[in-house]
C-alpha cells in the first residue's frame, strides 16, 4: 500500500498569507474540538519523521487555540527502569483519549522503529517483534472506535543541516539540539533505511501514513492541519458567546491602596 503524500512547495509563503490562512484554520480546528466533545469521539494524531522537519512547530499551531482539557499533547521521555520492563506499547496506551478528546503524540510507539533501532537501544528481537505487533496493535485500537492518524515530517538533508546549524548559532535555541540529533545528523541513511522498513510493515489500510513534505514549515503546517481537518467530517457546535452586562457598582467597599500590598521590586532596587 502507497500512504499518502501531503506535498509542500519549497518556495516561501508571505508572512500576511500565511497568518491569514494560519488563523482561518484554527477557527475551523475549534470547530473541529467543539465536535469531537460532543460526538465523543476519540481521535490520535501520531507526529513522526526526522529530526528538525517542524513536528513540535506544528502541534503548537494546533494546541494554541484549542481547550487543553480536549486536546492533549504527549510528548514522553525516556522510559524509567520500571517502564522498560512494560510490554512495550503499555506505557503509550497509558495516554490514550477517552470520549470527546484528541491526543496529539509528539512522537510514538515508532521510536523503536526509528531512534531505538538505529542507535541500537533495543535488540533485533524485540524490533522485529515490534515490526509485527505493531500493525495489530493499531487495528485493535481502530476496531475499538479510536480514529488513528499517522503523519511523517519528511525533510531533505540539505534542509535539515541548515536547520541545525540555526540552532547551533541562536541560543535561545540550543535546547532543540541534542546530542540525539547530533547523532541523527551522521546517520541519514541508517534512519533513510530504517523509515522505509517501518513504512513497508505498518502503513496499513486502518491507519495509513501520510506524509507531510516539510522543506518549507510554514507551507507544511498549513497542509498538515488543512488534511487532518479533512479527515474528520464536522460541524459548527461552537457556543455563542455570552452577554456581558454592565459591571456592577463596588458599593461602599473601598480596596486598600496598591502601596499597602507586597509587591515585586524593580530590578536593580533595593
Amino acid at each position: 500500500m502507497s500512504s499518502g503524500d501531503i506535498r509542500a512547495e519549497s518556495r516561501k509563503i508571505k508572512n500576511s498569507v500565511y497568518e491569514k490562512e494560519l488563523s482561518r484554520l484554527q477557527i475551523e480546528l475549534v470547530k473541529l474540538q467543539e465536535w469531537i466533545k460532543h460526538e465523543g469521539l476519540r481521535v490520535v494524531v501520531l507526529f513522526e519523521g526526522r529530526d528538525a522537519a517542524g513536528k513540535g512547530g506544528t502541534i503548537k499551531r494546533i494546541t494554541q487555540v484549542l481547550n487543553p482539557r480536549i486536546c492533549r499533547v504527549v510528548a514522553l521521555p525516556r522510559p524509567t527502569e520500571r517502564e522498560r520492563t512494560f510490554w512495550y506499547f503499555q506505557r503509550y496506551v497509558a495516554h490514550l483519549p477517552a470520549a470527546g478528546e484528541l491526543v496529539l503524540f509528539d512522537r510514538s510507539w515508532y521510536n523503536r522503529a526509528g531512534v531505538e533501532r538505529v542507535m541500537g537501544f533495543c535488540s533485533d528481537f524485540e524490533y522485529q517483534d515490534f515490526l509485527q505487533a505493531c500493525p495489530e496493535f493499531e487495528r485493535i485500537l481502530v476496531r475499538s472506535g479510536i480514529m488513528l492518524v499517522k503523519y511523517w515530517f519528511s525533510v531533505s538533508d540539505v534542509v535539515q543541516e541548515k536547520r541545525f546549524q540555526r540552532r547551533m548559532e541562536d541560543r535561545t535555541w540550543s535546547w532543540k539540539l541534542s546530542p540525539m540529533d547530533v547523532e541523527s545528523r551522521a546517520r541519514w541513511v541508517e534512519y533513510s533505511m530504517a523509515k522505509d522498513v517501518m513504512f513497508a510493515h505498518t502503513d496499513i489500510s486502518e491507519a495509513p501514513w501520510y506524509v507531510v513534505n516539510a522543506d518549507n514549515k510554514k507551507r507544511a503546517r498549513i497542509n498538515a492541519i488543512t488534511h487532518l481537518l479533512s479527515l474528520i467530517p464536522y460541524k459548527d457546535l461552537t457556543p455563542v458567546p455570552p452577554e456581558l452586562g454592565p459591571r456592577p457598582e463596588p458599593g461602599n467597599f473601598k480596596r486598600p491602596p496598591m502601596g499597602s500590598r507586597p509587591s515585586f521590586r524593580k530590578s536593580g532596587s533595593r
